[in-house]
């Protein structure tokens, strides 16, 4: 049987071919009576429009894509990602648009702009790629940040993470917390938190302040600052080299909750009870940090909302109608039942 083509339709429907493509690509330039009919004899004779060739015709692919920083392993692993895919995703069903994870290909993020099909990118975390943004621009397609610093001219999304990693900070130093260990997310500075970039040096800018305001410092002694990666697992690798040291801390501040996670399990194994011998507090409130046993203090973010307005300012985009702006949400501090006062302070 010989493929249905637009000609066919055309003739059926006693329109031009160009009408048909219209109908298909840009409906707005016929009537809704015109368009039906040509859906309706289109299904009738079993017609289905190349995909390919559409998006060659119309520039338009139809997909936005989520510029992610490591394998799709590791970001589905990633509880904070699911309701943040939730928010874009809330957009692109209303908008009738698919969504793409693109995670780097062959260990290259430039590779994988160059190699996806996508009428635009929501990056995540861009600061860890000096020159994504050169291949950015190169490609010329509309971009807007999500947890990164601000670009001049180009839409973005963060939170308020050095307000909150404040909060945190200084909720373990009013319970009498003095010694603390920063347990900071891998940045590849090897501990090295004046070259921080982006969320981390929000964070990191947040804890300093609330220890300047009892005038402490990270020292490597009282205040200690060790990195790990951000999963359960690096989590736990940090507990335990945390608490091998020759002076334990009384307190732990995770720059995420899936961090904290790892470090309240580890700790577990070892039978250090929090938050009697061990308090923490986290960031991100994923929906797991309720659920613990104890339940985690952390700093609670719209990942949805924050999802959902990038995917937003990216439609506007796509659509000629750029927002430069650089969106700031704000964050709050959920107190839990995992911090106490050290055993120092009561006893």
């Amino acid at each position: 049987m010989p493929k249905v083509n637009i000609d066919d339709i055309a003739q059926r429907a006693g329109v031009s071919k160009t009408a048909v493509s219209f109908a298909f690509n840009n409906p707005s330039r016929l009537s809704q009576e015109t368009v039906q009919r040509v859906f309706a004899i289109a299904d009738e004779l079993g017609y289905h429009p190349d995909p390919i060739a559409r998006s060659m015709s119309t520039r338009r692919t139809g997909t936005i894509g989520v510029l992610v920083p490591q394998p799709i392993p590791e970001v589905i692993r990633n509880p904070f990602i699911p309701e943040l895919l939730e928010g874009i995703g809330e957009v692109c069903t209303e908008a009738g648009l698919s969504l793409m994870i693109v995670p780097p290909l062959k260990g290259s993020i430039q590779r994988a702009i160059d190699n996806t099909a996508v009428d635009g990118f929501i990056t995540l975390g861009l600061e860890e790629y000096k020159s994504t943004m050169v291949v950015l621009r190169q490609r010329g397609v509309p971009i807007v940040t999500v947890d990164s610093d601000t670009i001049d001219g180009v839409p973005g999304v963060n939170i308020d993470d050095e307000g909150g990693a404040k909060k945190a900070m200084l909720y373990l130093l009013g319970n009498g917390h003095r010694d603390i260990t920063i347990l900071a997310i891998r940045s590849g500075k090897r501990c090295h938190y004046q070259e921080y970039q982006g969320t981390l040096r929000q964070r990191i800018n947040g804890y300093l302040a609330a220890m300047a305001e009892f005038g402490l410092k990270i020292d490597n002694q009282h205040i200690r600052l060790v990195e790990c990666i951000c999963t359960e697992e690096g989590g736990k690798t940090g507990f335990q080299t945390v608490w091998n040291a020759r002076r334990k801390p009384t307190a732990i501040a995770a720059m995420s909750d899936i961090i904290a996670i790892g470090v309240m399990e580890a700790a577990k194994e070892l039978g250090v009870e929090i938050p009697r011998d061990l308090s923490i507090v986290g960031f991100d409130d994923i929906p797991m940090a309720g659920l613990l046993n104890p339940p985690l203090t952390t700093v609670a973010q719209p990942r949805c909302r924050k999802g959902k307005l990038a995917a937003e300012l990216l439609l506007k985009y796509i659509e000629g109608n750029i927002d430069p702006t650089h969106h700031i949400l704000q964050t709050e501090l959920i107190l839990r039942n995992s911090v106490c006062p050290p055993a120092s302070a009561t006893s």
